[in-house]
């Protein structure tokens, strides 16, 4: 999944370029390219100004600085980068100068996008030309829609959420970079797969938002967690926490999307709607007035119960559940078991993808190697000729040498064979293990019924003990 976000800039436009190439951040500027200006923050300044002068517009605004942002270990340099340079063409085309920066510096990779507000060619305004109309038909909605279109394309994760910034498709996004376990079985033996403070806080931050009842909720069961919170909703950066012993707070917005109000307050209602879920099958009073009052209706309600009774100790036998305490034990640890899988899983798929994207770039360069070898020998006009007429194939095949010297310094490329032959090694590793995680789901699903079940079966004793000490008071 890419975040993607755009502002307007007014001013300090040489610093804003000037911040986006910083060698630093971007591989000593090995990450950086540009379209129709230069990638030095001053040249590029006066290019973006010369062509504004000659706009038909009279609007303020320098530029566009657009911001796609990738989840912790998704995607390489290399692939966020060329990502950035397809969202870029696909918007702009070659009308349009830009700068585009690919930032390393922070655990998860970032496209910066520094676009001028003046097209070279009609020389009209960015708001003109592609932020009119409908907000479906907004920048900020092309620019989303489109580096969802390419996070598919490279199958990356994608929020569903096509008409609003809100929400998200299913909680358990991201959760599968949290956990990892050493022995599954166990709750006491529990580890997480990174000791940083930042990894730990929001694991606890997770753990409030599975309790919290709403957001006023999840900021008291933050302190009561040992998570101090400072929430103000007048700020830009409205929320940020800290850990106890954690000398500096930290923003939301640092810890990622999923940690921002508006994703939190969505993760306790969807919390909220699990917990408060019915089960299709459940115990039956049958000393109520109403039951005593209908044979027929009592015997009804004792096959169900009968029914459920029998498929909760048949499940219980299964999993040799000894007693309550052991299967919140069990469930917990099914939990554990499942988190610990998918941290396994997702390292291989990485890996799968990693071998796809060496293989097609493999096929690539085979496919057009013979027009490069017809090129070579030509030379002046026959040559620019050449070029014009196979413009495609050689930017394709430039594209692919890049990428496999990126795969492989040492120049020994891979053949199409050897990768076929590791993709079917690895993808048979995927699938065993993925055929365990979907035992473990059945497994976990059955217990967590089981335990529901009996937790209902209590509040609904507990409740008719004390109705019936309330009707003997009143006697």
């Amino acid at each position: 999944m890419a975040v993607t976000s755009i502002h307007s800039i007014r001013t300090t436009l040489n610093k804003s370029i000037q911040y986006i190439v910083d060698g630093n951040k971007t591989r000593n500027g090995e990450l950086v390219v540009s379209n129709g200006c230069s990638t030095d923050a001053r040249t590029a300044s006066e290019q973006f100004a010369q062509i504004r002068a000659c706009g038909s517009g009279r609007s303020t605004i320098l530029a566009q600085h657009i911001i796609q942002s990738f989840p912790p270990g998704e995607v390489t340099p290399e692939q966020a980068q060329r990502i950035g340079m397809e969202l870029c063409q696909n918007l702009f085309g070659n009308d349009y100068q830009y700068i585009l920066a690919t930032h390393i510096d922070h655990e998860h990779v970032h496209n910066h996008i520094i676009v001028n507000n003046t097209n070279m060619f009609t020389k009209k305004t960015f708001e003109t030309e592609l932020n009119q109309g409908k907000k479906s038909e907004r920048a900020w909605a092309k620019i989303r829609n489109t580096s969802d279109e390419l996070c598919n394309k490279y199958a990356l994760s994608v929020i569903k959420n096509p008409h609003t910034n809100k929400g998200k498709s299913h909680y358990e996004w991201e959760q599968h970079n949290k956990e990892m376990f050493t022995d599954v079985n166990s709750v006491n033996t529990c580890k997480h797969s990174s000791n940083s403070w930042k990894s730990r806080l929001k694991l606890a931050i997770d753990e409030v938002v599975k309790i919290a009842v709403d957001f006023d909720d999840f900021l008291i069961k933050c302190r009561q967690h040992n998570i101090e919170v400072e929430y103000n909703p007048d700020r830009v950066i409205d929320l940020k926490f800290r850990l106890d012993g954690q000398q500096r707070f930290i923003r939301s917005r640092t810890l990622g999307w999923h940690y921002e109000t508006p994703q939190i307050k969505s993760r306790i209602e969807m919390c909220r709607k699990a917990v408060n879920y019915k089960q299709d099958y459940s115990i039956i009073r049958t000393d109520t007035e109403i039951m005593q009052s209908s044979p027929g209706l009592r015997r009804w309600a004792d096959i169900q119960n009968m029914k459920n009774a029998s498929k909760i100790i048949n499940t219980l036998t299964k999993y040799n559940v000894q007693d309550r305490t052991d299967l919140d034990k069990k469930c917990l640890g099914g939990m554990m078991m499942r988190g610990a899988i998918v941290g396994q899983l997702e390292p291989i798929r990485r890996e799968i993808d990693l071998l796809k994207e060496k293989k097609k770039a493999v096929v690539i360069l085979l496919k057009h190697k013979p027009v490069i070898d017809e090129m070579k020998p030509l030379s002046g006009r026959k040559r620019s000729k050449f070029e014009k007429l196979h413009q495609l194939e050689i930017y394709e095949y430039k594209q692919a040498l890049e990428q496999l010297q990126e795969f492989f310094p040492d120049n020994s490329f891979q053949n199409v064979p050897t990768l076929d032959k590791q993709i079917s090694k690895k993808t048979t590793e995927f699938n065993k293990l993925n055929a365990q995680y979907n035992e473990v789901v059945t497994r976990n699903k059955e217990l967590e019924y089981c335990r529901q079940q009996l937790a209902e079966y209590l509040r609904q004793e507990r409740s008719h003990v004390q109705q019936k000490k309330k009707n003997i008071q009143l006697e």
